[in-house]
């Protein structure tokens, strides 16, 4: 029996991550979630926040948005609307993109608008949060 389980991480505009792990942590709406080889099948919501891959002794940290995640005994498959790797986050470029968004619920827009910026601003918050957690 392998020792490691397939991780695949795809978001619209890409396959982002496609590698064999000893590991990955996720969060989904029950909270954190382990994911070991050979964990029983399983299919949840994911919740931005931070992902954790453990691999061979290495440990990487992204940030992910909302999507599903399906555990299957042999592969974990993340479908996301946001994945980034902790140090390919551009945290100034962020910044902005979050006082953007702070700035833009202040005016007077439409239901639809406020939800697409809330949006936005989620990914940014995400994207800080994680960042500032690792900076190195």
């Amino acid at each position: 029996m392998a020792n490691t389980t397939k991780l695949e991480i795809v978001t619209p505009e890409a396959l982002v991550y496609s590698e064999d792990v000893d590991m990955v942590t996720l969060p989904c709406v029950e909270g954190r979630l382990g994911i070991l080889p050979h964990h029983i099948r399983l299919m949840t919501q994911l919740v931005p926040g931070e992902m954790t891959i453990r691999q061979s002794g290495h440990v990487e940290f992204m940030a992910v948005g909302e999507g599903l995640i399906e555990v299957t005994g042999s592969s974990v498959s993340v479908v996301t609307t946001m994945a980034v790797a902790a140090d390919k986050i551009d945290e100034a470029a962020v910044e902005e993109a979050r006082q953007r968004a702070v700035a833009r619920l202040r005016e007077k827009i439409s239901t639809e608008e406020v939800a697409s910026v809330n949006a936005s601003l989620a990914r940014s918050l995400v994207q800080l949060r994680v960042k500032r957690r690792h900076h190195r």
